[in-house]
């Protein structure tokens, strides 16, 4: 069977490696000749939107599904009309957009953060009397790792802000003082069977996930039932196939969405070697309507992300429990180059590791500031 890749990143390189155990075969399409998935698959180099390279790139593909949340919404509909695509294009076009994800959370009656449209000039007035100050201004569409949002501390920076994000449309929303974020993913499967991986505890530094803990060390029950009634509620709003992430704000007992990503997550890396199964077995499960995998965590993990620069790879591998992954990029800074895993039997064998491998890691070793995802 050959499933169809839309994007060529480290997540496509993970859900190939997961997929060849059961017997699968990749095509990937990214308009980056050096991605990632290319080191152990097909790749289709082309922009997402050139037609006839994907009517190339779909020839004798069963399925296709996406790493990549920027591929554009177009093309996973013109795939959809010929072939099945998963997730489905809706959860796709929906996330691009943030006004359109905070009303999708509103329908699925999903707390979120107050928020105010700012499409420009004209909005500026009715936006800061909806908005207290200090307040985050995002753009709408193609914010990541902390890119595409300024703060606003006082109302003669909207307008500064808004000229240096580009005069696009544009939201601005309430600086939550969150205790600690957390990401739940869930899977859906073709068939309609629903599981739920453990809360993880998210760090960000300067924007960008940096350290994810499972299970979430400060979690409660409760705030794992209640991400999970969330979740399910989205995964069923959006007849969603496969792996979703949703990112919450945490205070006290109360869950605030932040945003959602359709596709295999960066929080999620730690099951390859933490959970019974790995978020890209799972996924790969629920868009072939294959049954779920066990989600059930394997002790306690943490994930730490490589950014900018590799340690010596030797040192890593010297510490028990650690496993490496690379993703064959080229280094340049907050650019995410691989990730270590730590796995340990208690929370304070996994805290002792975790600081093991920070001390190695220069991103954290030379000191970064943390910052809001």
């Amino acid at each position: 069977m050959l499933i169809g890749i839309l994007g060529g990143g480290q997540l496509g390189r993970m859900l190939a490696l997961a997929g060849y155990p059961l017997g699968l075969r990749f095509r990937g399409l990214d308009p980056n000749a050096d991605a990632p998935l290319g080191q152990v698959a097909e790749l289709v180099v082309a922009p997402y939107d050139e037609w006839q390279a994907l009517q190339r790139f779909a020839v004798g593909l069963d399925h296709v599904t996406y790493e990549f949340e920027n591929v554009p919404g177009s093309t996973a509909e013109f795939l959809a009309a010929h072939l099945p695509v998963s997730p489905p294009p809706e959860a796709l076009i929906r996330s691009q957009d943030r006004l359109e994800e905070k009303r999708l959370f509103q329908e699925c009656a999903i707390p979120v953060p107050r928020y105010a449209p700012v499409s420009g000039p004209h909005d500026f007035a009715q936006a800061l009397d909806i908005i207290p100050l200090p307040a985050l201004l995002k753009t709408r569409r193609l914010g990541y790792d902390g890119r595409g949002q300024a703060h606003i501390r006082s109302p003669e920076e909207l307008p500064l802000a808004w000229e240096r994000l580009g005069r696009v449309p544009c939201l601005l929303e309430e600086l939550v003082p969150f205790e600690y974020e957390v990401s739940l993913l869930g899977v859906r499967s073709r068939r309609g069977e629903v599981a739920f991986y453990p809360l993880v505890e998210n760090r960000h530094v300067e924007g960008i996930l940096a350290i994810s803990r499972a299970p979430a060390p400060r979690a409660s029950t409760a705030l794992q039932t209640a991400a999970q009634r969330y979740v399910e509620a989205l995964l069923h709003r959006l007849e969603y196939v496969g792996v979703l992430a949703v990112e919450f704000f945490v205070r006290g007992d109360r869950l605030l969405a932040n945003e959602m990503a359709p596709r295999v997550h960066n929080s999620g890396h730690w099951t390859i070697e933490g959970a019974e199964t790995s978020q890209f077995e799972q996924h790969l499960r629920a868009i072939l309507g294959w049954p779920l995998g066990s989600t059930a965590p394997r002790g306690h993990s943490a994930m730490i992300n490589l950014l900018g620069v590799v340690p010596p790879i030797e040192s890593l591998l010297a510490l028990p429990n650690t496993h490496v992954h690379l993703y064959g990029k080229e280094p340049r800074p907050r650019r995410k180059l691989g990730h270590v895993t730590i796995r340990a039997d208690s929370a304070h064998h996994c805290d002792e590791l975790l600081q093991q491998v920070l001390e190695l890691v220069p991103f954290f070793r030379d000191g970064h500031s943390e910052g809001r995802g």
